[in-house]
């Protein structure tokens, strides 16, 4: 048990092994941590989240060791994805009759999960709840990322716990924003939101807006993975409402596979004309590149040129899943275009521009296809196309 602030403890699991979340859709380099907390009242004592399944003995004998499990007298369920309720079982297993407190839609998502019916108070934004010295505010957050999600204010603490947004998959030795590697926390913030959140782009900007109309002082953000917010919380607020509002930076992604080298031929030299316009072109082998790190570089970037050779009338297996990927996102405000090398039909192209289409990107130009390797004229095209795409997205 560490203590965050006065009655505030974290009583959460360090996964320092982790490597892949989600099943094995996202890779986390870096580890995570399922963050609980325990808030100490004067008429009650709170646990905020439980963690994932396979920690659930030592999650629950530390609380036993640390807290006492009778000392606890209610659960608030925030979001009830396995890695933060996959320990309540067992926990109500020894506490049968703990209140739960949790959404309608949590409490539907539990029983489909666990098959188990527990005593569960339904909460609504606007509820409150009297743990003597401090009042709990419920704030219901649907689809941030799950229906089921919602944030609980501590008031008289001026602390916000909101599960998983605000979070990244990011273990430390320590527990503060202001004790670590600024670059590495905030690559693991964009990685989290680009991958996990942006799909939902609309409702983080509506809740924000919501959240900042309650007019609440904010002094910490402690979510649900990864480190505690405590210098200038609301760095991570602004951050994520920026990034919801069709976010680019001044880069173009050329990202491709290849066969026999003539689609990366093609991907350098549309790199070539990018960079003639200063703007920064990052090239990228999809088949050899970690997908969660292309779907960071696609959400980050202005345009996205996909290439690929044709195989068997298609596009490859590793572009296919990019753009799988692409359209999960739900992206908006980026331009692309498609290009590829084949030897004999050539559909791969057009396949992948139109990929790129159904995934809300505005094609600009396109597609572009080379009959194998291409001649120093064909370069010149190419270098030629970079650089008039890239002078259109500014």
């Amino acid at each position: 048990m560490i203590k965050i602030r006065e009655n505030l403890y974290w009583v959460g699991i360090k996964d320092w092994e982790l490597k892949k979340f989600h099943g094995d859709e996202f890779t986390t380099e870096n580890g995570s941590t399922y963050n609980s907390y325990l808030i100490k009242g004067e008429k009650k004592t709170v646990l905020v989240d439980t963690c994932w399944g396979p920690f659930k003995d030592e999650y629950i004998a530390h609380l036993e060791s640390s807290v006492g499990l009778a000392n606890i007298d209610c659960l608030i369920c925030q979001h009830t994805e396995t890695d933060h309720s996959g320990a309540m079982v067992a926990l109500l297993e020894k506490l049968p009759d703990l209140p739960v407190y949790c959404t309608a839609k949590a409490k539907q998502f539990l029983e489909s999960q666990y098959h188990r019916e527990w005593n569960c108070t339904i909460v609504k934004t606007g509820d409150k709840l009297d743990i003597g010295g401090y009042e709990l505010l419920f704030i219901e957050a649907p689809m941030l990322h799950w229906p089921d999600s919602m944030f609980t204010y501590i008031n008289g603490m001026a602390t916000l716990l909101p599960n998983d947004a605000f979070g990244q998959h990011y273990v430390t030795g320590k527990m503060f924003n202001d004790e670590v590697d600024q670059c590495l926390l905030w690559q693991e913030c964009i990685k989290y939101y680009a991958n996990i959140v942006s799909p939902y782009a609309k409702m983080v900007k509506a809740k924000i807006d919501q959240f900042r109309g309650l007019g609440l002082p904010v002094e910490m953000i402690c979510p649900s993975h990864g480190i505690i917010w405590r210098e200038n919380p609301m760095q991570i607020i602004d951050k994520y409402e920026e990034w919801s509002l069709s976010y680019k930076e001044d880069q173009v992604l050329i990202v491709y596979d290849t066969m026999w080298q003539e689609t990366r031929v093609m991907a350098e030299a549309l790199a070539r004309g990018v960079e003639k316009t200063g703007m920064t072109a990052k090239v990228v082998n999809a088949a050899r590149t970690d997908e969660t790190h292309v779907l960071t570089d696609v959400f980050r970037s202005a345009g996205i040129l996909a290439g690929s050779p044709t195989i068997n009338n298609g596009i490859s297996h590793a572009m296919a899943a990019v753009m799988e990927g692409v359209k999960h996102l739900k992206l908006t405000g980026k331009q692309g275009a498609a290009f590829g090398s084949y030897g004999w039909s050539g559909e791969g192209p057009a396949i992948l521009q139109a990929r790129l289409e159904e995934a809300g990107v505005k094609i600009a130009g396109g597609p572009l296809k080379q009959v194998h390797l291409p001649r120093p004229e064909d370069i010149a095209r190419l270098e030629e196309f970079g650089q008039q795409f890239a002078e259109g997205l500014k």
